[in-house]
């Protein structure tokens, strides 16, 4: 009898994605050695800065906003963030472009070549593929987004030159904790010892700020250490020279507003800015690059207001922060006579905290199922908006697609349609919109 033949690997980057998402049982499995041995056995590395973001929200337009910034000072700059919302390719970009399907390829089987028997998550996969990417293209600089947490996530094995934590908020408890001090903690696992660790959120918990001191982080805190004001027309940066609110006070005013639309971008562009000044000695950044990215950035699904009538807002938001960061934002807007929101979330997600928030800006819920095992039915979700809205107008879809076509025929050309709740309702829309179009 001959020996059993090795299956052969996939040719395609459809094919890659199939095999890695049937491959791992576990789409979560936390910790570092898997990820770490496998590294060291690609035996491929660079000396490119690595920037690591990671937070609850902001994380996506902060690293958006380094990426816009780097790029107009002419740096060569790779890009990981996830997820994805139409394509894959979407995760890993390099000056400011999506990957290949070959580089990819090549990413996943230089991985498969070195992984031996250790099991890998389609995310761990994913974030070494990048790596092997990054690694071929030598950029100048790398901005690396967490996962999820900090600690243990696949892109901590790789050391942050500065570490920027966006925001800590109540979200993925059951695998970072059931506090804000829990999850500050997992969040601040991404800081380096002698290296700038900077904090985005105003009121970190203790956990983060002693982290940062016995690991010996040099940290800067939004609000403490630098922070922002401004006007209807421009906003201005401020921060110390050393931290924590020591040596002299620098200002950097007449700022035009990011391109990202809404309120808490400034807390986002404050602590970006802040990032590329820590790392100046090394990749310095004139104060004209910083306006031309923060005018030229782009995050699809952040805010993101179509043009025409209705109005139509795509968000990601899909935890109670990112809801209120969204509530804000659409009364910002103006007056609209009725509000359809188009929603699906997943069944790990606080939806009552989300609905709750929401409750005073949606006239009309359209709810829809999403699919995969932690997709929430649209049956489950409505009782429980129904609860914390208060509204009657409470409706099931089998999709999120089905749900929008339905706001469309029923919103007038002077109401809102705003679309949240996770990224793959964002996703069924977005492409349906594109589809359209074309």
């Amino acid at each position: 009898m001959g020996g059993e033949t090795t299956p052969a690997l996939p040719d395609s980057l459809a094919g890659w994605l199939s095999l890695l998402e049937q491959r791992h049982g576990q789409r979560i499995a936390l910790g570092l050695d898997r990820v770490a041995a496998v590294r060291e056995r690609m035996a491929v590395d660079c000396d490119a800065v690595i920037i690591t973001v990671g937070g609850t929200n902001g994380k996506g337009s902060c690293c958006a906003m380094l990426e816009a910034i780097l790029l107009a000072a002419g740096y060569r700059v790779g890009c990981y963030t996830s997820p994805h919302l139409l394509q894959y390719n979407e995760r890993v970009r390099i000056d400011g472009r999506e990957a290949s399907d070959a580089q990819l390829v090549a990413g996943f089987a230089a991985v498969e070549a070195a992984r031996g028997d250790a099991p890998l998550t389609y995310f761990e996969h994913g974030t070494l593929a990048a790596w092997h990417v990054f690694a071929a293209a030598r950029p100048d600089v790398i901005v690396l987004e967490v996962g999820l947490g900090g600690r243990l996530d696949a892109v901590n094995v790789f050391d942050a030159d500065c570490a920027l934590v966006t925001s800590v908020a109540m979200d993925h408890m059951e695998y970072l904790g059931d506090t804000r001090e829990a999850i500050g903690r997992e969040k601040a696992g991404i800081f380096r010892a002698g290296c700038p660790a900077v904090c985005g959120d105003p009121q970190p918990p203790a956990s983060l700020v002693e982290h940062a001191a016995e690991v010996g982080a040099e940290l800067w805190v939004s609000g403490r250490d630098f922070g922002f004001g401004g006007d209807r027309q421009q906003w201005g940066y401020w921060r110390y020279t050393e931290p924590p609110s020591q040596g002299s006070l620098v200002k950097r005013g007449g700022l035009a507003y990011p391109a990202l639309r809404g309120a808490n971008q400034l807390l986002n562009a404050s602590a970006v800015i802040t990032v590329l000044e820590c790392l100046r000695s090394r990749i310095p950044v004139s104060m004209q690059h910083v306006r031309q990215g923060l005018m030229l950035v782009e995050v699809p699904g952040r805010f993101q207001v179509l043009p025409g009538r209705p109005s139509i807002v795509l968000d990601v938001a899909h935890n109670p922060q990112a809801a209120g960061v969204l509530a804000d934002n659409l009364g910002n807007m103006g007056f609209y006579p009725e509000t359809w929101a188009v929603v699906g979330m997943l069944n790990d997600k606080d939806a009552a905290g989300v609905a709750a928030l929401m409750a005073g800006r949606v006239d009309h819920w359209l709810l829809a199922d999403l699919p995969g095992p932690r997709g929430l039915a649209a049956a489950a979700l409505a009782p429980v908006v129904r609860a914390a809205s208060g509204k009657d107008d409470v409706r099931c879809f089998a999709s999120p697609v089905e749900a929008f076509v339905a706001a469309q025929k029923e919103a007038t050309e002077g109401d809102r349609i705003v679309v949240f709740g996770s990224f793959l309702t964002v996703a069924d829309v977005l492409a349906a919109i594109k589809a359209a179009r074309h």
